[in-house]
């Protein structure tokens, strides 16, 4: 379905040329995945789906566990496409203004301030590539065919490359999109290595034959001439540092916080959070099928162990460089960076309560990551009304599409608008992993699961960088609250406030964070659901 909306939503694009339509087409844009959302939900058969049904001769393969996940990007892409389908403030004139205010002193003028945009709100194309991100990643999601994999993570890429670069006259966007491109490209160069060696070695791309030979890697030892299962190890070991690239994780980290402060706010959230949810699933699954890796007698070590080590590495460095860190999006980048950390921890643990772990930490996560990107866009949007004398603030690049880059740039804003303050405070004691906030079940549940299996040193270095790492969360906080504020208000007649859109958007995120602890039943039982599935179909 989504696919068929695309290829008409294409022909939308080409036969337009009014940047006016831009909100217009981020609405069509929703509608898009709303029937796909519905079309999903009502093709969730658990039961029918425990095993999989295969679809195009084994290219996808359609389990609950990918229909899930479909669902989850959709809701996803629809609250990132809400920021550009409305706009962002509404207008009211004070209660203490009199009929000689609004006369004399011109308060019609200012009516512009509603329409007052960031370039994503003229840019027709925007829906369209965000349309052909999903369909990568929901595509990707249910890859069951090396080549498939590697075309669909392709056009996931390429489409965030694309969103990236959109700001055509922002050179520092276009200067991280690049950087974003050659890197990616890079990463792409090493999964497509990786593919070529297993299809050398086996003649097979698909990943049901692939995971048939690995479980019977030891009969073949004698057939040198046909098999080599050290083929195998150095492949996926390949594929992996690929995907790592991906995801951004240490040691492949090097690129993501330039990118993440090079663009765009509204681009950053997308590339912050779709560029890993799929990815992050298709590792679960190449993970739990290549396990029996662990027992061969003709593997010392298996591939996995460079997950370890990317684990410890993420931890560490998205901990120690994130202190050092003044502008917000680069310290939500190494936070990013952390957090994989914990991601990989509960994956190379094998076993149903880890997989059950990784999964619930995916899914709180990705929400409070969006939470802490939509907050600092809202808090650009209020401030609008607000001038300040600090020269550093007036003179920021691409402010009109980044208003909020520096982390003093929110000195005291509790004093203008609490209750955006008091969200943003919720999220970093979310990534801190607080009681009795979301963050920190995913984190019990993961330090716990580990424990368990005898990753005591990794528990021990997870514990640590989240006691440091929660100093540079806590700076924030303590500059939203007890820092002076450095702006004034422009015009003392005139206000602004957040749309109802962004207002009841994040109200819902943020008591879904705080209020889990009443209800978290629904949420643990399909993670838990998820993992048996995940286990058992090996």
């Amino acid at each position: 379905m989504i696919l068929t909306f695309l290829l008409l939503l294409l022909f939308s694009n080409g036969l337009s040329n009014r940047p006016d339509t831009s909100i217009l087409y981020s609405r069509i844009g929703i509608l898009i995945i709303f029937y796909s959302l519905i079309s999903t939900y009502t093709t969730l058969y658990i039961t029918y789906l425990e095993k999989g049904i295969g679809l195009y001769g084994g290219l996808f393969n359609i389990t609950a566990v990918t229909q899930v996940f479909q669902m989850f990007i959709l809701i996803i892409c629809g609250i990132i496409l809400l920021m550009t389908s409305f706009y962002p403030r509404k207008k009211y004139i004070g209660d203490s203004t009199s009929m000689i205010d609004i006369l004399f002193k011109k308060v019609k003028q200012y009516i512009n301030i509603i329409n007052k945009a960031s370039e994503q709100f003229t840019i027709i194309e925007y829906a369209l590539i965000i349309i052909f991100v999903i369909s990568g990643a929901t595509l990707l999601l249910a890859s069951g065919d090396l080549g498939s994999i590697y075309l669909c993570i392709e056009l996931q890429s390429f489409s965030l490359y694309i969103i990236s670069s959109m700001h055509r006259n922002s050179e520092s966007s276009t200067g991280s999109a690049l950087t974003y491109f050659l890197l990616g490209g890079l990463s792409s160069c090493f999964i497509l290595l990786g593919i070529g060696l297993i299809y050398a070695n086996s003649g097979l791309t698909n990943l049901d034959g692939i995971y048939s030979i690995i479980s019977d890697s030891d009969r073949y030892v004698d057939y040198s001439t046909w098999y080599m299962h050290s083929y195998v190890f150095y492949s996926l070991l390949l594929i992996s540092v690929g995907f790592l690239f991906k995801i951004g994780a240490a040691p492949f980290h090097w690129w993501s916080p330039d990118v993440y402060d090079g663009v765009p706010t509204i681009v950053t959230t997308f590339i912050a959070i779709l560029g890993k949810i799929a990815i992050l699933v298709l590792l679960l699954e190449l993970v739990q099928y290549t396990s029996c890796l662990l027992h061969s007698t003709v593997q010392y070590y298996s591939w996995t162990t460079s997950l370890s080590i990317s684990c410890f590495l993420s931890l560490i460095i998205g901990t120690i460089l994130g202190l050092t860190q003044t502008r917000i999006k680069r310290l939500l980048a190494y936070s990013t960076i952390s957090h994989v950390g914990f991601i990989l921890l509960a994956l190379i643990v094998h076993s149903i309560d880890s997989y059950q772990a990784y999964i619930f930490y995916i899914f709180q996560y990705i929400v409070t990551n969006l939470n802490a990107f939509m907050i600092i866009i809202a808090i650009g949007f209020s401030l609008y009304l607000y001038y300040t004398n600090v020269s550093e603030y007036n003179n920021l690049p691409e402010k009109n599409n980044s208003p909020i880059q520096l982390i003093s740039q929110l000195k005291g804003y509790f004093s203008i608008n609490p209750v955006l303050a008091l969200c943003l405070v919720i999220t970093m004691f979310s990534f801190i992993g607080l009681p009795p906030l979301i963050g920190f079940f995913g984190k019990q549940m993961i330090l716990t699961t580990a424990l368990d299996n005898n990753k005591t040193i990794l528990v021990l270095i997870g514990v640590l960088t989240s006691v440091i790492g929660a100093v540079y969360y806590l700076t924030v906080i303590k500059t939203i609250y007890f820092d002076k504020s450095e702006y004034e208000k422009t015009y003392m007649y005139l206000d602004i406030s957040l749309s109802n859109i962004f207002s009841i958007t994040l109200s819902i995120i943020n008591l879904g964070i705080i209020s889990f602890i009443f209800i978290p039943d629904e949420l643990l039982n399909m993670c838990n659901l998820l993992s048996i599935i995940t286990f058992s179909a090996t």
